[in-house]
C-alpha cells in the first residue's frame, strides 16, 4: 500500500508519500487517478468555491467541484484572497535558554569589534557593474598566484561583483540598499580584508559611501577607481598589490573556541517540493529552536514565500509592533507585485508545482516552518544590520541569491538552505549547508547535498533530524567545508536586491 500522511485532522486532502495508481486505497478512499509522489488528493467533496485544508490551514479554494479521490493541484484549485486572524503575540513562546553548563561551542574567527567569523576571506567589492571585470581579475590573479599557500588562515579571495550600481536615484531607495547591503559585506565577520573598486563616474560613488559611514582607507579596506588609475591594466596591478599586502594581517586571525551564540543563522528554501513542509523544514526548525535556546540567532527570511501564513508568525511576535511591522511588509508586497503587473501567486516555480506545492499558500506554510517555535524578536529591512538575539525576520524577494544577499549583509555567518528539487545554490563568505527534503533528491545529487531529510518520512524524528543539522552547523562553522563550497558556488550569488527604475 503506498504511503500518505494527513497532516492535521482538519485537512480535506492527504499528501502522497509514495505514488498512488489509480484505485489504490488511501485511508479509506479510492483515487480516482494517478496522483504523482509529493502532491494531494482529495479526502472528501469539496465543492466549487470551498476552502481546500492542508496543513489545518487553507491553501486555496476549488475552482470546479472536486470528488474525493481526485487530485488536487492547479488545475481545480485556484488562490483569492481571504481574510487572516492575526492575533498579535497570543502565541509567543520564550525560548528557555539552555543551562550554562550544556552550552555548546564553535571554532570561530573573533574580530576586533567582538562579531565571530566562520570563514577568514579576503573580498574584492565593486561599486558598479562597470568594475566588475577588472575585480574578476583581481581575485583570479591571486587566487593563480599561489601566493595565499603562504596564508593558509585565509580561505581565499572572492571577486563578489553586481550589475547595477548607475543609472540609478543616488538619492533614491535603489541607492540606499546598494549601499547597505555593500557595507554588510564589507563588515560581515566572515570577511577578514576587504578592496573596494569604482569605475570613478558612477552613481554609486565610494567617497560618498565611505562618508556616510564613516570608513576611511587602513591595512583591512582599501579602495580604487579605474579612471583614477589609469585604466583596466594598471587598476588590476595595483588591486593585486593591495589584496597582497592585505594577506599576513588577515592570516593572523586564529580559530578559537567560541559559544554557539556567536552564530547568526541564514534560513532559505529554494526548488522546493511537496516534502519540503513535512520534512526539511520542520526540522530546520528544531534546529532553529535548538540555537535560539543557545542564545544564538536566526533569520528567516523571503517575504513572498511566507505570504499567507505571516498569521502564524504574528501570533509568535515578542510585541504588537513587531508583529504589525510584519504585516506592513506583506501589504508593500502587494502593492509592489501590482505595481509591477504580477500577483502574489506567480511564486511558487514552475518547479514547485512538479514537486507537488500549488499555491504560494501551501508552499508559505511549509516556508515559515523553518523559524521553528520560539518568539519573533524583530523584523528587519533588507539588508539591515540584525540587532539582538532570537528568532528574527529580515524582508527579502524569494529569490534565493537576492534573499540570502540580504541575509549575509545583515551579518549572517552560516546559512541553512533545504531544498526538494535540486538547487544548485552556494554563498560566499558564508557557507551554505544543503538540506535535501527527500531520498530521491539525495540520492541523485548526493555531490551538493550535505544532510538528507528525506528518512523523516522513514520513521526517523524531526527532533533527531532537527539535533542533526544542529551538529552540522556547529561543525561547519568550526571550519568543516559543505558540498557547494567544495565545487566552487559562492561568487556569482551575491546579488543586492535592485529596486526601482534603471535610467
Amino acid at each position: 500500500m503506498p504511503r500518505s500522511i494527513r497532516l492535521q485532522p482538519a485537512d480535506n486532502v492527504v499528501l502522497a508519500i509514495d505514488a498512488f495508481a489509480k484505485g489504490d486505497d488511501v485511508l479509506g478512499v479510492r483515487t480516482a487517478e494517478r496522483i504523482p509522489r509529493g502532491h494531494k488528493m482529495a479526502l472528501a467533496d469539496i465543492a466549487e468555491g470551498d476552502k481546500v485544508v492542508k496543513y489545518g490551514q487553507v491553501i486555496g479554494f476549488a475552482s470546479q467541484p472536486i470528488a474525493a479521490g481526485d487530485w488536487v493541484h492547479e488545475h481545480n484549485v485556484a488562490m483569492h484572497d481571504f481574510a487572516r486572524d492575526y492575533q498579535f503575540c497570543a502565541g509567543r513562546a520564550d525560548s528557555e535558554p539552555v543551562p550554562a553548563a550544556q552550552r555548546r561551542t564553535f571554532q570561530g574567527y573573533r574580530r576586533a569589534n567582538g562579531k565571530v567569523g566562520t570563514r577568514n576571506y579576503v573580498a574584492v567589492l565593486t561599486s558598479v557593474n562597470c568594475s566588475a571585470t577588472a575585480a574578476r581579475h583581481i581575485a583570479g590573479e591571486v587566487e593563480r598566484s599561489g601566493d595565499l599557500d603562504d596564508y593558509p588562515e585565509v580561505d581565499g579571495v572572492i571577486s563578489l561583483v553586481h550589475g547595477t550600481g548607475c543609472a540609478i536615484d543616488a538619492r533614491g531607495e535603489a541607492y540606499e540598499v546598494l549601499a547597505r547591503t555593500q557595507l554588510g559585506y564589507a563588515t560581515n565577520p566572515n570577511v577578514g580584508g576587504v578592496l573596494m573598486l569604482g569605475l570613478g563616474c558612477e552613481a554609486f560613488q565610494i567617497p560618498r559611501w565611505k562618508e556616510t559611514y564613516g570608513l576611511v582607507d587602513n591595512d583591512a579596506f582599501r579602495t580604487l577607481t579605474i579612471q583614477e588609475v589609469g585604466g583596466t591594466r594598471k587598476t588590476v596591478e595595483a588591486g593585486v598589490r593591495a589584496v597582497l599586502e592585505m594577506l599576513p594581517m588577515v592570516n593572523r586571525a586564529r580559530r578559537e573556541t567560541v559559544p554557539a551564540s556567536e552564530l547568526m543563522l541564514a534560513l532559505q528554501c529554494g526548488g522546493s517540493d511537496g516534502y519540503s513542509g513535512i520534512t526539511a523544514n520542520p526540522a530546520l526548525g528544531v534546529a532553529v529552536d535548538l540555537l535560539v535556546a543557545q542564545g544564538g540567532t536566526a533569520v528567516l527570511s523571503e517575504t513572498p514565500e511566507i505570504y499567507g501564513a505571516e498569521h502564524l508568525l504574528t501570533r509568535r511576535a515578542r510585541s504588537r509592533t513587531v508583529g504589525e511591522k510584519l504585516v506592513e511588509r506583506i501589504r508593500w508586497w502587494e502593492d509592489y507585485t501590482a505595481r509591477n503587473h504580477m500577483q502574489m501567486n506567480n511564486n511558487p516555480s514552475p518547479g514547485n508545482k512538479a514537486g507537488g506545492l500549488t499555491t504560494i499558500l501551501e508552499k508559505a506554510l511549509g516556508a515559515a516552518a523553518k523559524g521553528g517555535s520560539t518568539t519573533l524578536m524583530e523584523v528587519f529591512d533588507y539588508a539591515e544590520p540584525v540587532t539582538g538575539r532570537g528568532l528574527v525576520f529580515m524582508d527579502t524577494p524569494g529569490y534565493d541569491p537576492v534573499s540570502a544577499t540580504g541575509q549575509v549583509a545583515g551579518g549572517a555567518n552560516i546559512l541553512c538552505f533545504t531544498t526538494g528539487r535540486g538547487s544548485a545554490f552556494g554563498c560566499k563568505p558564508t557557507p551554505s549547508i544543503k538540506l535535501a527534503s527527500n531520498n530521491f533528491l539525495y540520492d541523485s545529487m548526493r555531490e551538493d547535498m550535505d544532510i538528507n531529510c528525506g528518512d523523516v518520512l522513514d520513521g526517523v524524528s524531526l527532533e533527531a533530524k532537527g539535533q542533526e543539522i544542529f551538529d552540522e552547523i556547529l561543525r561547519v562553522a568550526s571550519g568543516a567545508r559543505t558540498k557547494s563550497e567544495q565545487l566552487g558556488y559562492g561568487d556569482n550569488e551575491f546579488v543586492p536586491w535592485s529596486i526601482g527604475a534603471t535610467m
